[in-house]
């Protein structure tokens, strides 16, 4: 049986990894060009063809992924001027492993059925060296026919992928990890500002947190950050942590549930955004909120 002809839209940091583990397995590649030319060119050379338009993608392709910043992003790709839905075809399966709003996803499959396009989620776990790797995990929203069709391209830059449901409930999944994630960032900040005022350094703390029921593999990514200053331990943006945040409140709205949590943790992440911090990543919200409590935690800079 020939292999799918795979598109691919959005080859920037964890794209570029997850397209060049693709060409590795044998899948032949059509990309968008990207204001990045680096991982372009890379791509090229590695046997991958460059598009002009997602429209041309979409007649070349049998399915596309879209590796984006979220559902703004990927509503242009798909209804913009030659866009994707310009140049659909009844077969091609579009697959959004960008962390976007599930509102946004339903519509758009809604709207790309009747032309024989199933429109699907996949975000992403993981790291962009996990992506380079071919190590990432995936959960998945998809009818259960798209599904056999789907699972074997998505092994090629996925170690584990499961689908947790229709299209949507990918979204779904990824925006309760994540506010699992980003509310214990915003706790372990809450904390260390407090610990700070109180005479509890982050050493301290961390003595005692490690190895505890209260350690976990997020911790410990954190805390690289809090005790050595590893800036690039946890590479996601306040900026990407505060708009998945909004996704989930809006998520919540549509569900018709309470989510004080959920809103508080967004209020961490908008407030850090809207005094410039947005470009700094996750771990780097400890600084933050330890400034706005008139503390620097050990190896920070104050705030000039």
């Amino acid at each position: 049986m020939a292999k799918e002809r795979i598109g691919f839209v959005g080859v920037g940091l964890m794209g570029h990894g997850m397209a060049k583990s693709l060409i590795e397995k044998g899948y032949g590649l059509t990309i968008l060009g990207h204001r990045n030319r680096t991982p372009v060119e890379d791509l090229v050379k590695r046997g991958a063809k460059e598009a002009k338009s997602a429209e041309e993608i979409a007649r070349q392709s049998d399915i596309v992924f879209l590796c984006v910043t979220g559902s703004t992003e990927v509503e242009a790709v798909v209804r913009g001027p030659q866009g994707l839905k310009a140049g659909a075809h009844k077969g091609m399966i579009v697959v959004d492993t960008s962390t976007s709003d599930p509102n946004s996803t339903l519509a758009l499959a809604a709207e790309l059925a009747p032309l024989g396009v199933a429109f699907c989620d996949a975000p992403l776990g993981g790291t962009p060296a996990q992506a380079q790797e071919g190590k990432l995990s995936t959960m998945v929203g998809c009818d259960e026919t798209v599904w056999a069709r789907l699972e074997p391209v998505l092994g090629g830059f996925a170690q584990k992928s499961v689908r947790v449901g229709v299209a949507g409930d990918g979204h779904k999944m990824k925006l309760m990890m994540n506010f699992l994630a980003m509310g214990y960032a915003a706790i372990y900040s809450e904390a260390l500002a407090l610990g700070a005022k109180s005479g509890l350094t982050p050493q301290k703390i961390d003595s005692v947190l490690r190895g505890s029921r209260m350690d976990c593999g997020f911790y410990q990514t954190f805390f690289s950050y809090v005790l050595d200053r590893n800036r690039d331990a946890h590479k996601f943006t306040l900026k990407n942590a505060a708009k998945d945040m909004n996704y989930l409140v809006a998520m919540a709205q549509a569900a018709g549930t309470a989510n004080p949590v959920g809103s508080a943790v967004r209020n961490s992440y908008a407030a850090a955004v809207a005094a410039g911090r947005g470009e700094d990543y996750v771990p780097m919200l400890s600084d933050f909120v330890a400034e706005a409590n008139g503390v620097v935690l050990p190896g920070a800079k104050a705030a000039e």
